[in-house]
């Protein structure tokens, strides 16, 4: 590759701006849907749980098998046939809206089927970057890609509840819609060919290949931790999530546009991270670089609730909080996957990543519904304290494990992955 690293290769460029206005789109989605639950179904904080677990429970069931498919295939057909089943399924809920055939339960269903879709594409694309580009592009490919979902994060929200406002949750998610098409028209049209799976000289049960990948998981003590911390994280971010857009809609009476911009001008952190990420790694070394980082976003959430009210300073105190996180998150998470990247070999990375996801996501709709049930129980300012505490917690899989000590990214054989026991 040229001097100029990714801004010179023209085929890594399609997959970024596709996937960058696919971004945009999944974050509309995932504002409009409980939005929908809000304002058109007076939803519970119960019922907003289970909206929220129902799009995120595809990561607690499907993920294991869905990386032994994505091994045994080329990745990018799975990511075009993923889009297209998503956009039409975003796309079938203003249509149900429009004839007088939406309900509540078809918004369940929607979240399910899109989720199931989303860690087809999710596992499918992270598996595809490390024979897309060199390893040595790795954190630059996820911190350009990671810089993406930061501005989708930005802009996101706020597009959303402006539509939401404007056009009614159901109408906005045709945005949504057309930026899966687009999507499906950059990765159309990239022309570097994918290197065909490796094809066992023996077949392999399913059982025996989930297996494999997460002896990998378990065995690495970088990786183990990091993937229990990232679903301790998780579990409380989508606690949180759910009770603050019902907090913030029916305790302080901000409106669809007001959530909208309080979590997208929040989430300017996220970009702060992105662009931040290589420079801090440098400058401190990867493990204490990725320590400072989830120090940062695990301590955030606590002035959420403490927040009066409303007013400037609340306000201020939300946005801080959201920026934080999304500082603190975004940086850790281009360097633990550009880690996991470089030390899982080829024919492994569907699995492992399948693994990492199954862990560090399948607590997501285990965080909503305990979220919502909690709302419910003790209310909604004592959920979001709860909440906060509990983000605490999720340091310490990272302190007592090999991480804090890694000075780069280790290096490895060709085939086999970094042992690391702890």
């Amino acid at each position: 590759m040229r001097p100029g690293g990714l801004w010179r290769d023209g085929e890594f460029l399609k997959l970024w701006g596709g996937e960058s206005v696919s971004l945009m789109g999944a974050q509309i989605t995932q504002l409009a849907l409980p939005l929908a639950a809000v304002y058109q179904f007076q939803a519970s904080s119960t019922q907003l749980g289970l909206l929220n677990a129902a799009g995120f429970a595809p990561f607690l069931g499907a993920t294991l098998f869905i990386g032994v498919w994505v091994d045994r295939r080329r990745r990018r057909p799975l990511m075009i046939w993923s889009n297209i089943g998503r956009g039409l399924l975003v796309g079938s809920v203003p249509l149900c809206a429009y004839l007088d055939l939406l309900t509540i339960e078809y918004l369940y269903v929607t979240a399910l089927l899109v989720g199931v879709l989303t860690v087809l594409f999710d596992v499918s694309y992270q598996s595809y970057l490390p024979s897309f580009i060199r390893r040595e592009h790795l954190v630059e490919g996820n911190s350009k890609l990671q810089a993406s979902s930061s501005l989708a994060q930005i802009g996101g929200p706020g597009l959303a509840g402006l539509l939401v406002g404007w056009l009614t949750a159901p109408v906005a998610l045709l945005v949504n819609a057309s930026s899966y098409a687009v999507s499906v028209a950059s990765l159309l049209a990239i022309r570097r060919p994918e290197p065909a799976p490796e094809i066992p000289e023996e077949k392999v049960s399913t059982a025996r290949s989930i297996a494999e990948g997460l002896r990998v998981v378990v065995r690495n003590g970088s990786i183990r931790a990091i993937a229990l911390e990232a679903g301790t994280y998780n579990f409380c971010w989508m606690s949180l999530q759910t009770v603050f857009v019902l907090y913030a809609a029916r305790e302080l009476g901000m409106n669809p546009g007001t959530i909208g911009l309080v979590l997208g001008v929040g989430a300017i952190g996220s970009l702060v991270g992105a662009v931040a990420a290589t420079w801090l790694k440098n400058r401190l070394g990867l493990g204490r670089a990725v320590v400072a980082e989830l120090v940062l976003c695990c301590a955030a959430p606590l002035l959420i609730p403490l927040a009066p009210g409303t007013g400037p300073l609340s306000y201020a105190m939300y946005v801080t909080a959201f920026a934080c996180c999304g500082i603190g998150s975004t940086m850790s998470t281009i360097h633990v996957v550009s880690l996991r990247q470089a030390i899982t070999p080829d024919r492994l990375l569907g699995r492992v990543n399948a693994g990492c996801r199954f862990i560090a996501w399948g607590p997501l709709p285990l965080g909503a519904l305990a979220g919502g049930l909690l709302g419910d129980a003790i209310g909604l300012r004592n959920t979001l304290y709860a909440t906060a505490f509990a983000f605490l917690a999720a340091l310490l899989w990272i302190v007592f494990s090999p991480v804090p000590q890694l000075k780069d990214f280790p290096t490895r054989p060709a085939e086999e992955p970094v042992d690391e026991r702890a």
